[in-house]
């Protein structure tokens, strides 16, 4: 257990930190207008990545945020993970450069995967493939079109890929604090080699405990939003029950 990590995330939209309901561009909260105080926020509690999405580059296929990934970045030293419009290669390679640890590939992921395997073979350890279902079919482009592919379909594609991770979001709980899709996520880890990160609904310090249950052993971690801003999740509480459950 001592490997589970717990990914604060960063939703952007326009500028400032937001946070979904279900996917949906109109159903967004505002929880802050500066990323990097935000960024400083989860480093202080004490979590050792960030996960950020630039939600309006997933819609318009291109980075959109850049402004604030680049304030999140200066902000703090912790590893960022990136997802949102990053379609080319030529995309990925910036990122990296601007100190980006790891750059998530959702849509190409369905629409390009010969690009997602080039990716992650030129930058071992450095490029995660986003899966975000919808009823088990896989969604593209900011989750507003569903394609006929199942998650795990599309996970078995890049088995051999060496992709470092698979975030799997289950969308009909982003945002909604009904709690991990456990079942699916665990369903999907079982059946490849890659690493997966739940996603989508972490509601409460319950949540955690259900992560860190023998049967989820071969889940990777999970990404908490609209809980921790929410006041829902104590941040610190949940990373000390994590790192008690990995000395144990």
């Amino acid at each position: 257990m001592a490997s589970v990590i717990l990914y604060p995330a960063i939703d952007l939209k326009g500028g400032s930190v937001v946070r979904l309901k279900e996917g949906d561009m109109e159903r967004a909260t505002v929880y802050g207008r500066d990323p990097g105080q935000q960024a400083r926020a989860f480093a202080e509690i004490g979590f050792s990545w960030v996960h950020v999405v630039d939600l309006d580059g997933a819609f318009a296929g291109a980075s959109v945020n850049a402004a604030a990934v680049d304030a999140i970045l200066d902000a703090v030293e912790l590893p960022v993970q990136l997802g949102g419009g990053i379609r080319d290669m030529k995309a990925v390679e910036a990122w990296l450069n601007r100190g980006v640890r790891r750059v998530i590939l959702g849509t190409a992921a369905v629409r390009n995967p010969d690009f997602v395997k080039q990716a992650a073979k030129a930058h071992p350890g450095r490029v995660a493939v986003g899966i975000d279902a919808r009823d088990g079919r896989v969604a593209v482009q900011g989750w507003a079109e569903v394609s006929d592919m199942t998650a795990l379909d599309l996970a078995r594609r890049f088995e051999d890929a060496g992709v470092a991770a698979i975030i799997y979001t289950d969308i009909a709980r982003d945002g909604l604090l009904k709690g991990l899709n456990l079942e699916s996520t665990r369903e999907l880890a079982a059946a490849v080699t890659i690493p997966v990160i739940a996603s989508g609904g972490l509601a409460d310090i319950e949540d955690v405990r259900r992560l860190l249950a023998p049967e989820n052993a071969a889940i990777a971690g999970a990404i908490t939003g609209r809980a921790l801003y929410d006041g829902r999740l104590d941040g610190r509480e949940a990373l000390a029950f994590v790192k008690a459950a990995g000395a144990a």
